[in-house]
């Protein structure tokens, strides 16, 4: 989860919690009324991609479930000088329902040309939404192309943290690089995008940039060609965890465990302190896998950015520099716990997602509790230590905004979410012991890999696999307006 720099302390410091519209009519010919013949694209290299869908009540503002978005295939191109955004997005999207108009979340940019099975359509640009007129059949895929150019700029971000003021979405830098961070949404700044985040798809994205600089994104990293810079998700991603920099990279690749290939992605002149830390990564995932299981990805890495905070972009983590302060030695220790934590959720988060945003706890208790642990592991403070931090804050975030099982919409991913879910996992800790617990991660992860899941689903799980009745304990932690006995 994007994580605010600003920490919590456990004994002195020990523990850390974490537009406008351009309005653009492209006049074409009028969709036909008659209905559409069978689809001449063949989808099946998509399916990968299909998701359940769930409309979100949380923000029911953006998304549409109505469409099930299988592919993204996004071909950018980055100007530093003129600090503009180029692209082409072709979308493939298998329709949930009958409908008369494919509405996506677009903001900031300029529609230039819009196709529905390569035939012209109408792209119109309102409130943030891309609304294309088109006859859809459920389950019957559509092929959607739209060109488009623009300065992209940032869309609000519906909390009071600390870093809420940087907005979300893909931002130029002020020495003519970009960079995005965008939970829960925000990739509708740079791309099309159905921002609901139980429609997880494929991706291919391609990004042009004058020579001398370099473009990271999600994914596996591909074959660079010229200046194009190519990035593949075989795998399904939600929208919110795409990434895409562009600096003056120097590209650093390393072996993790099993031979995992790790990529890091950083600014020699500013980033060279830094970089011992990434190269720790190895033995940061074998210790994640020894507790959660083999790394979900064929990839992994992180690139570092703008930003005062971080987020677990899928295989390709995104870690804003200020995180790493003056680099004295608190502020290392501190980049690598929002390291462990942003590798945790690649488990929790990334390939098992929430299927709606009130259920957030599912990805930031999960990586908390994985990062304390990390931080006892290194400092050595006891479990009793551990437990008394936890029921102090737990009782303090309450207080302040509520429990984590029912987040208040203008609060998103505040430390409730973080800390009151970490306390939760604690406890069924330890009821179950260590090794029953960690068992039991394992198989919710391998069990649930690249779906969307819910709190009924992680307390059916539980409890059909320990053989006892814990809803009672995950319910109380997760909605009581106290700290649980």
């Amino acid at each position: 989860m994007r994580r605010s720099v600003t920490g919590v302390a456990l004994a002195a410091t020990v523990l850390c919690a974490s537009c406008t519209d351009s309005p653009s009519v492209t006049p074409s010919a009028a969709p036909s009324s008659a209905a559409p013949a069978a689809p001449a694209v063949d989808y099946t290299a998509w399916q990968a991609g299909k998701s359940t869908l769930v409309a979100d009540q949380l923000y029911p503002e953006h998304g549409n479930a109505g469409l099930d978005v299988l592919q993204y295939d996004l071909k950018l191109d980055w100007d530093p000088a003129e600090k503009v955004l180029t692209g082409t997005a072709t979308l493939r999207i298998r329709p949930t329902a009958a409908a008369g108009e494919i509405k996506l979340d677009f903001a900031t940019l300029t529609v230039d040309k819009v196709t529905v099975d390569d035939k012209p359509a109408t792209g119109t640009l309102a409130e943030e939404k891309l609304t294309v007129p088109a006859t859809l059949v459920a389950d019957q895929p559509v092929t959607l192309v739209v060109d488009y150019h623009g300065a992209p700029k940032q869309v609000a971000f519906p909390s009071h943290r600390s870093d809420a003021k940087e907005g979300n979405g893909l931002r130029p830098a002020t020495d003519g690089g970009a960079w995005t961070m965008q939970e829960p949404w925000g990739a509708m700044t740079w791309y099309p995008a159905n921002e609901l985040v139980s429609d997880k798809a494929l991706y291919d994205i391609a990004v042009t940039v004058p020579k001398g600089w370099v473009a990271a994104a999600g994914g596996t990293p591909g074959p660079v060609e010229g200046n194009t810079y190519r990035y593949t998700s075989a795998v399904p991603t939600a929208a919110y965890l795409t990434t895409l920099a562009v600096d003056k990279y120097q590209k650093v690749e390393q072996a993790g465990p099993h031979g995992i290939k790790l990529t890091y992605f950083v600014v020699p002149k500013t980033d060279a302190k830094i970089l011992p830390s990434l190269k720790k990564s190895p033995q940061m995932l074998t210790w994640l896998e020894s507790m959660l299981g083999p790394f979900p990805f064929e990839t992994g890495g992180a690139l570092l950015n703008g930003s005062i905070s971080a987020m677990e972009t899928q295989q390709m983590v995104s870690i804003g520099r200020s995180v790493a302060g003056k680099w004295t030695k608190e502020d290392q220790a501190y980049f690598e716990e929002v390291l462990i934590h942003e590798y945790a959720h690649q488990w929790f988060g990334d390939t098992v997602t929430p299927s709606t945003w009130t259920d957030l706890w599912l990805n930031e208790g999960f990586a908390q509790y994985i990062q304390y642990l990390w931080e006892q592991k290194v400092q050595k403070f006891s479990d009793a230590d551990l437990e008394r931090f936890l029921r102090q804050r737990d009782a303090e975030l309450r207080k302040k905004v509520g429990p984590p099982g029912k987040p208040d919409a203008a609060e998103f991913a505040e430390s409730n979410v973080y800390i009151c879910g970490a306390a939760m996992l604690k406890e069924l800790n330890d009821a179950l012991g260590d090794t029953k617990f960690f068992a039991l991660m394992k198989a919710w992860v391998a069990e649930h890999k690249n779906t969307n899941q819910d709190r009924a689903a992680f307390i059916a799980f539980v409890d059909q696999n320990t053989g006892k009745d814990f809803s009672k304990l995950i319910n109380n932690w997760l909605d009581s307006k106290i700290t649980p006995k």
